[in-house]
């Protein structure tokens, strides 16, 4: 299901449009959304796509927005 999810949206990627080129954000809500269910898996990867999407509006913010990465050995006190 994962590398369907991650196709369908290369494919996505590749339509010409006048929303390609208006991200705000660094990386791109697409890449942003390919990156996160690489890491997260399709549920959880693709809630914080969802969330990223909704962040990119002309009221958001802009700028450096990587996908966090979790460090599973770092333990939390």
């Amino acid at each position: 299901m994962k590398k369907v999810l991650i196709k369908l949206i290369r494919i996505y990627q590749k339509i010409p449009g006048p929303w390609h080129s208006s991200c705000r954000y660094i990386p791109t809500c697409s890449e942003y959304a390919i990156e996160a269910i690489d890491i997260y898996g399709v549920f959880k990867g693709g809630i914080m796509a969802i969330k990223r999407i909704l962040r990119c509006n002309p009221w958001g913010g802009s700028g450096y927005d990587p996908v966090i990465k979790e460090d599973k050995n770092e333990k939390i006190c």
